[in-house]
């Protein structure tokens, strides 16, 4: 009995000793459990607000150190001793007669020079915006707007120089122009600060013209790219070992296997694109928030080249690079923003040297620019006169297309001899590498072709859209040159891609599908309305709004209405410019509120006196607004005439548009000017031989002529007809107008006849 007792003291002893340690695994598993339960709100992230850099340095400082003196966190400063580099040491800069003064009064740095009126002021620097290879400067005027000179300071050659705007490097630019320093083009708060700051607010109000813009931190700081931090800084500081089940660290995730969030956090500051909706934060969908633009003619060449300033992303896009799953951060530090790697060891991370970097691929001398694969595969094309940047598509040399359709090629940047043509360069890629190019860019030749509105390009376009590997934004691109062909192979393509995964495509394909009933209009368009991408579902309601309201009813009226307010939010964000207006001009016709529209095209004007296209349109609303159009008759003439000076201007700075001399034809019709109108769409129509529409404006005008007594325009007529038919032989507008005149023709024969 008393081993027994002793057994049981000893088991029990045992059982004592461990008992601290079940009950801290017990209480470990409680806590872990807890902590694994209680998590934030499903709206925390969503609720998130900026809390600033300083909020991130304990925690990241060898991020911040990285961050300290990048172009990021330079890319708009006060203007200070710290920051400004230019010379203000009472230097002049001058260029076609304008003289620019910089100087300082204590502390502050202050500029002379030419304002909105014409007359030269004083003008404080405000703040400086970027760091290398030029810095720019700000000045702010009492309305709240912040305008950005032209003339910049280079700082590698440490001199003033003078940035025009595009296709205007000679011209001495007006006070009242708008690219002129003080105008819109150069207008911080609407043109560059979303870009340059951190969570930034324009705060336009239209009814005082003024501006009250804010920003969380001056510069591109930490939760431009990663989000409003707060939630972060909450979960950090709870001190989970598990973070947040919902949330996880709180942030939006830029390392995951699928690129895509990444890519897309950058996008908004590194693409071409227009702000459709508010409040943008790092991992929501792009294409929700902004539109980005395609390959459009003056942005980029026929083979997706760049050739305005479009800033990387639209670029990128399109490369294999891109298809492969390649990020930004793959080689650029996300925080430094210098390259992880120098020359070709960047492109070695994935590409074996061996085979990539030897003269057997490159047919160059080591060491050389023809041995360097970004000269090749990514060339430069300067904006800003001293700003370098390279094409992000990442292609291959192809001076065959050069050409072939005129676009440029890498090879002659560098081999600019006289016997160094396109063809000697494309001979030595047949030399090198043989006839058949396994990464042939099939797009180029097809979009060239589509832009010209060539017959013969269709079926290329169409093979391109069906190739599995052609990047959407080109077969985006290519559903909007699809619009310019009427036949069931365009019909059936487009309506193809709107089943597209890519948003892209479908906002394309919405956008220029076509239809031959209304009905069937209404059959592709309403579903599109409930697309999950908001670019897709205003496409959709722009494409459905010349329809009028008693068109639609039930939940296809519900889904209109619902699209058009996102289309007006969208619109609103542009308060600030004329076209917003003129969009929401046109939405007010179609409802039925002719005083709003008129409003709204007198605020276009207001806002942009300069711009062409308002007057007439205003003038045309108050002649259908009217119950008695003689009582707005002045009115109406005057806003023509003024229509026609401003057209005339248009034609002037852009020589070769025949849209602009299209428009003034129009506006000479108006005003009973048949002899001006006639010159000015002849001239048109030269430029532009397979619009349709203005060769039947011009032939009616021809047409008109004749019946006012005017014998040679008969022939004028036949001729016009003549050259619709040769470009489109299938449509019926030809026989229609000859159709006209030859019974005028009759009907002038039997008077003359009778008399």
């Amino acid at each position: 009995m008393k081993w027994h007792v002793k057994q049981r003291f000893s088991r029990q002893g045992a059982l004592w000793r461990w008992l601290p340690a079940v009950l801290l695994v017990t209480a470990t598993v409680a806590y872990l459990s807890v902590d694994w339960i209680v998590a934030e709100s499903p709206s925390a992230l969503a609720d998130a607000t900026y809390v600033g850099r300083a909020a991130c340095i304990d925690c990241h400082q060898a991020e911040h150190s990285e961050f300290e003196g990048s172009h990021h966190d330079r890319a708009m400063e006060l203007a200070t001793e710290q920051a400004v580099l230019g010379n203000f040491d009472d230097v002049e800069f001058e260029r076609l007669g304008v003289v620019t003064r910089f100087f300082r009064r204590g502390d502050e740095y202050w500029v002379n020079t030419e304002g909105p009126d014409g007359a030269y002021h004083d003008y404080q620097i405000k703040y400086t915006f970027g760091v290398d290879p030029l810095q720019q400067y700000m000045v702010e005027f009492p309305d709240g707007r912040v305008q950005v000179l032209r003339v910049s300071w280079d700082t590698l050659k440490k001199q003033w120089f003078y940035v025009p705007p595009p296709d205007a490097t000679d011209v001495r630019l007006a006070p009242d122009d708008p690219t002129h320093w003080t105008g819109i083009a150069q207008n911080w708060n609407s043109t560059c600060a979303s870009c340059h700051s951190t969570n930034l607010q324009k705060n336009y109000d239209l009814d005082t013209n003024t501006y009250q813009t804010t920003f969380s931190e001056i510069d591109v700081s930490c939760e431009a790219c990663h989000g409003p931090g707060s939630l972060h800084v909450k979960l950090a500081k709870a001190h989970s070992p598990f973070w947040d089940r919902r949330h996880g660290n709180g942030l939006a995730k830029l390392k995951s296997l699928d690129p895509t969030a990444q890519l897309e956090s950058c996008a908004p500051c590194h693409s071409r694109r227009t702000e459709v909706h508010p409040n943008f934060r790092p991992g929501r969908p792009l294409s929700n928030y902004y539109d980005v633009s395609l390959l459009s003619p003056g942005l980029y060449h026929a083979d997706g080249q760049i050739l305005d300033e479009v800033y990387v992303y639209g670029s990128f896009l399109q490369s294999r690079m891109h298809r492969e799953g390649v990020r930004c951060t793959d080689c650029h530090n996300p925080h430094s923003l210098k390259l992880k790697f120098e020359g070709n060891a960047l492109c070695a991370q994935c590409h074996v040297p061996a085979k990539y970097d030897t003269p057997a691929h490159h047919h160059h001398k080591p060491g050389t620019l023809g041995a360097s694969c970004v000269e090749c595969h990514m060339p430069e094309t300067t904006y800003m006169v001293v700003d370098p940047r390279r094409d992000h598509s990442i292609r291959v040399p192809r001076p065959d297309l050069s050409v072939a359709i005129g676009t440029p090629n890498a090879c002659n940047n560098c081999h600019t001899m006289p016997y160094e043509s396109a063809q000697w360069a494309a001979d030595k890629i047949v030399e090198w590498y043989g006839e058949k190019r396994p990464d042939d860019p099939n797009w180029a030749k097809a979009i060239a072709g589509g832009r010209e509105a060539d017959p013969a390009a269709l079926t290329e376009i169409i093979d391109s859209l069906n190739r599995p590997n052609t990047p959407g934004i080109v077969k985006a691109t290519l559903c909007e040159l699809l619009s310019r062909y009427r036949s069931p192979e365009a019909r059936t393509a487009l309506e193809s891609a709107l089943t597209s995964s890519d948003a892209m495509i479908r906002r394309a394909a919405i956008s220029n599908v076509q239809v031959e009933s209304l009905q069937k209009l209404l059959g592709v368009a309403v579903p599109v309305l409930s697309d999950p991408i908001r670019t897709v579902r205003i496409a959709a309601a722009v494409r459905l709004l010349n329809l009028p309201p008693s068109t639609f009813e039930g939940e296809a009226k519900l889904k209109l209405e619902a699209a058009i307010d996102e289309f007006k939010t969208q619109l609103h964000l542009a308060d600030d410019r004329a076209d917003a207006h003129i969009q929401l001009a046109l939405l007010a016709r179609r409802a039925g509120n002719l005083p709003k529209s008129a409003d709204e095209w007198r605020t276009a004007m207001r806002l942009e006196p300069y711009l062409s296209g308002p007057r007439s349109e205003l003038a045309q609303l108050l002649i259908e607004a009217s119950a008695v159009p003689a009582e707005v008759g002045e009115e109406v003439e005057k806003l023509r005439r003024e229509e026609i000076e401003l057209l005339k201007r248009d034609i002037g700075l852009v020589p070769d548009s025949a849209e602009a001399r299209y428009h003034l034809g129009r506006m000479y019709i108006l005003v009973g000017d048949l002899a001006n109108s006639e010159a000015i769409l002849a001239e048109a129509h030269k430029l532009a031989p397979r619009d349709i529409h203005m060769a039947i404006t011009l032939a009616r005008v021809q047409q008109e002529r004749f019946k006012n007594g005017d014998e040679k325009a008969f022939d004028r007529a036949v001729e016009t007809l003549k050259r619709m038919h040769e470009v489109n032989p299938n449509s019926p507008h030809a026989e229609n107008i000859l159709r006209d005149l030859m019974q005028l023709r009759q009907e002038r024969d039997g008077a003359k006849a009778g008399e």
